[in-house]
Order: C-alpha cells, then sequence, then structure tokens
C-alpha cells in the first residue's frame, strides 16, 4: 500500500514537502507519479518519474516542483516551492509495482493529502 504525508495550510509563495512510502512485498517499482484534484475539477497528472529517473511534469508547475524517488526507501517526494493559490487540491501518489519477478505490474494509489495554499 501507499502512504502519504506532508499536506497543509501554506501561504502563497511558500513550501511544502510531500511523501509517499510503498509497503509491503516488493520486487520493483516501475514508474511513481503525483496526481491533483481541485473541487470541481477531474484528477490531473502533476509529476511522474521512472525506474531511472526520467521526469515528466504539468507545464503550470515545471520550475516550481520537483519529483524524486528513493528507491531504497520505495518512496517519492514531491518538493513543493513557490506555491500558488491554483496549485490547492487533494494530491494523491501512485505507484506501479510489481510484486515478484515475473508477476504483473499493479498501479496502486495512496490516499490523498490536501494542500491548501492561501492567498
Amino acid at each position: 500500500q501507499l502512504q502519504a504525508s506532508g499536506g497543509g495550510l501554506v501561504q502563497a509563495g511558500g513550501s511544502l514537502r510531500l511523501s509517499c512510502a510503498a509497503s509491503g512485498t516488493i520486487f520493483s517499482i516501475n514508474v511513481m507519479g503525483w496526481y491533483r484534484q481541485a473541487p470541481g475539477k477531474q484528477r490531473e497528472l502533476v509529476a511522474s518519474i521512472t525506474s531511472d529517473n526520467s521526469t515528466n511534469y504539468l507545464a503550470s508547475v515545471k520550475g516550481r516542483l520537483t519529483i524524486s524517488r528513493d528507491d531504497a526507501k520505495n518512496t517519492v517526494y514531491l518538493q513543493m516551492n513557490s506555491l500558488k493559490f491554483e496549485d490547492t487540491a487533494v494530491y494523491y501518489c501512485n505507484a506501479d509495482v510489481r510484486l515478484n519477478p515475473l508477476g504483473p505490474i499493479f498501479r496502486y494509489w495512496g490516499r490523498g493529502t490536501q494542500v491548501t495554499v492561501s492567498s
């Protein structure tokens, strides 16, 4: 399972760091990512990172948010700087996990963590 943490209330221009740790029997993790969903809007991909550390970002967060991973801890991070009011949303992490060498890949989702940016 995935456990996300680090959300909270911050003023515009401030910073937060989200963490999401995978637990249980894991052989490998391929892509890990962060999505967000604001009230009345669809869930959108914020950032993703592959097993070889290739990253992809939503255009509106480039240069402000940075995704990283620590494979020794099965954890993905989202460093959020220069936060804007429009970054307010529930943030969800996910991971594509292989439980054994020959098994299929499962996509797991963490519970959301609220990020609120006050203007």
